[in-house]
């Protein structure tokens, strides 16, 4: 996906987290996010945005001296949000995706976040629409670029207690391109390999059911599993996802 694409997809599901929290009872509880009302994602995401655009637009080179917006009451909590969505966009489309600033990963540039804007902005939202008794998926193709994400970013993050995955992992989007097998290697991080080749397990599914079932937004059940269903529940249980 293109710069474009990912400030397209922060706009619209972006737009559409807003749009389903107005709706919903802002006390109402969040399911993938354990002690969290509607109120909270809404706090939590607006917060996220203002960091990210902080850092982005003041390219910065460390988050030290970052100052975290007062939480707004929740009368006022969707117009803060949406106001904060749209001096995001505006930032990150400004930005060359080149640009150096700090971030948390090894790629220490803009096309950091604003690849990661969109993908936490469409995870949060179906969070939303979940609570709201929702659930309209993510987008397959933005969905198939937050799999190379997770697994780039996120998959080797050990969860605490969690048993070490072993073996090699196939997974395969049914609806749009994306074919990816993996094995952690000596130094506990995963090595990737972006074509088809047989694991010991597979995991198929459309590219939004795999990329909420890495997220553990929803069980292994909703994917189809093919080869060792131990090797597979130990890779969806080993992130940390903190």
């Amino acid at each position: 996906m293109e710069t474009h694409d990912f400030l397209t997809a922060i706009a619209r599901d972006g737009e559409a987290f807003a749009s389903v929290c107005a709706d919903a009872d802002l006390a109402a509880p969040v399911a993938a996010c354990p002690g969290w009302t509607i109120a909270d994602l809404v706090y939590h995401l607006g917060e996220v945005h203002h960091f990210w655009r902080t850092v982005v637009g003041e390219a910065r080179d460390t988050w030290e001296g970052y100052e975290q917006p007062a939480r707004p009451a929740d009368g006022e909590l969707i117009g803060w949000y949406r106001d904060g969505l749209a001096e995001l966009v505006t930032v990150l489309a400004a930005a060359d995706p080149a640009q150096p600033n700090w971030t948390w990963s090894t790629d220490k540039t803009a096309g950091f976040v604003q690849r990661r804007m969109a993908q936490e902005t469409a995870i949060h939202r179906w969070d939303a629409e979940q609570a709201a008794g929702l659930d309209t998926g993510v987008e397959p193709h933005l969905a198939s670029d937050g799999i190379d994400e997770f697994l780039m970013w996120f998959a080797d993050e050990p969860n605490e207690g969690a048993a070490v995955p072993g073996g090699s992992v196939h997974l395969h989007c049914g609806d749009v391109s994306g074919e990816w097998t993996v094995r952690l290697n000596a130094e506990g991080t995963y090595d990737i390999e972006r074509a088809h080749a047989k694991g010991d397990c597979a995991l198929r599914g459309s590219a939004s059911d795999l990329l909420l079932a890495l997220w553990r937004r929803r069980g292994i059940d909703t994917i189809d599993v093919v080869g060792d269903a131990d090797v597979a529940a130990r890779f969806i249980a080993y992130p940390s996802l903190e």
